[in-house]
């Protein structure tokens, strides 16, 4: 199925995550006419973003039939957005949820409709660079799967999960890593600023270092592991480094913890 072919679809919640999709979508061939912005509170930048693209912006729920409605809001706000939405939502709408902690069933019971797909995308979509983790109920046909990934793509790359009980893990590692990654950026940069470079070098060395090291990785499709042993010489300087992050307490051990405390959390906002 082709985005170009979409003939309404509404986005509730004009927020980072749900304005990365947009982008996406309208360089990919959404018409304009058939987007609407539902968003009570809009900034000044999505009101500035509507007008110059010549977007239909809102502040409540259209009432005519939309072919696909996205949820891109914040799980504090669901479950009364969702009530709002559920007596004005056409039984043939497919609905994308990208509300953190929400399953399926939740979803369900919410909007009273069985044509839903729930998301969990990751930040670098702002860039086309992002991961998007999904899964789809059982009323969701083939042709609205395949049209759900197109939009789905649009930002970066679509997964498909088997069973919902892995999207608590996958946000423990794509929809929460990319902090992990800039954490690990700020503590390269220290550690340099604490041997001696000055702070804004040590800063942009650590930045670059981590850019670089992506662009490879997207370049070469080689496992991690063997793009780390093939920069890590035999008792060498980088070895000597790797013998620390990868010891007992290492970098395993606290990526493991770190993981598994976010798909803890990601459940607990569910329930």
């Amino acid at each position: 199925m082709s985005i170009e072919k979409i003939k309404s679809l509404v986005l509730v919640g004009a927020g980072k995550m749900g304005m990365a999709m947009v982008k996406g979508w309208l360089e990919h061939g959404l018409d304009v006419e058939a987007l609407t912005l539902v968003d009570p509170m809009p900034s000044e930048t999505i009101k500035e973003f509507a007008r110059k693209k010549n977007i239909s912006l809102v502040s409540e729920f259209p009432s005519q039939n939309a072919e696909i409605v996205v949820l891109a809001i914040k799980p504090q706000i669901a479950k009364q957005v969702m009530a709002d939405i559920a007596g004005r939502l056409s039984g043939d709408s497919l609905v994308l949820s990208v509300i953190a902690g929400f399953s399926l069933e939740a979803l369900k019971n919410a909007l009273g409709s069985d044509k839903i797909i729930r998301t969990m995308p990751n930040t670098p979509a702002q860039v086309g660079k992002g991961v998007t983790g999904a899964i789809a109920s059982e009323g969701v046909g083939e042709n609205e799967r395949q049209l759900a990934h197109a939009l789905l793509s649009a930002s970066g790359i679509a997964v498909w999960l088997d069973d919902e009980n892995q999207i608590d893990a996958l946000t423990g590692v794509s929809g929460s890593g990319p902090a992990y990654v800039f954490l690990m950026v700020e503590a390269m940069a220290a550690a340099g600023e604490a041997e001696g470079l000055d702070k804004n070098m040590s800063n942009i060395l650590a930045r670059q270092t981590i850019i670089g090291a992506a662009a490879l990785m997207e370049a070469d499709l080689s496992e991690a592991a063997i793009l780390r042993k093939n920069v890590t010489s035999p008792n060498g300087v980088t070895q000597k480094a790797l013998e620390v992050l990868m010891g007992e307490p290492g970098l395993f051990e606290l990526m493991g913890k770190a993981v598994k405390a976010a798909a803890k959390r990601n459940k607990e906002i569910g329930e």
